[in-house]
């Protein structure tokens, strides 16, 4: 088998076991590309932090698209991610706090769901918790574009997605004011 960059050619003497194994291998590697890629850019990233973007702009590939490929990498170490689930059920929790992803990880991983099950999953909770009262919605908050963008980049930073990262600061922003007034921060 020679692979090249547009495609895969065969020998015309290949075995239908040699070309059974050969899908096992294209259908791994295709399944663990987007992990290779986030796991390359967020190495770079911080091995390289002036000169990675340089490389992928060499690699051609696209940058938003990477860049979420290093966020959903950053989120899950190896020892977490899950070989009988695809890196888009992964990046679906990606945005949960920690106990939240592994918890949905192993109930897709139980139930063998696809992402889109998954997802439907996961919105029939949240939705079913709002109902109960259990999840307040709050107003949105008008923000400048320069602020977003600013908090946007100190997010990806962070390693953290941008809900979080906003909730975390507002969290130690409360704590600060608590502490500087004698009280202590209750959460429910």
């Amino acid at each position: 088998m020679l692979a090249t960059r547009v495609g895969l050619r065969f020998p015309q003497s290949l075995s239908y076991d040699e070309w059974e194994r050969a899908g096992y291998k294209v259908a791994r590697i295709a399944s663990s590309s987007a992990w290779f890629i986030g796991d390359w850019v967020a190495f770079g990233a911080v091995r390289y932090e002036s000169r990675y973007r340089d490389a992928i702009d060499a690699v051609g590939l696209d940058y938003q698209t990477i860049r979420n490929y290093a966020w959903v990498a950053r989120k899950f170490e190896l020892t977490r991610r899950r070989e009988n689930l695809s890196f888009q059920h992964h990046a679906e929790v990606a945005s949960l706090p920690l106990q939240e992803q592994d918890h949905w990880l192993a109930r897709a991983e139980e139930c063998n769901w696809s992402r889109n099950q998954l997802r439907r999953h996961i919105r029939g909770e949240r939705k079913a918790a709002q109902q109960a009262g259990q999840g307040e919605s709050v107003q949105p908050l008008s923000v400048d574009r320069e602020r977003l963008v600013l908090w946007t980049r100190a997010a990806e930073l962070a390693g953290s997605s941008l809900e979080a990262w906003i909730i975390a600061n507002l969290d130690r922003a409360a704590d600060s004011v608590f502490t500087a007034s004698g009280e202590t921060a209750v959460r429910s």
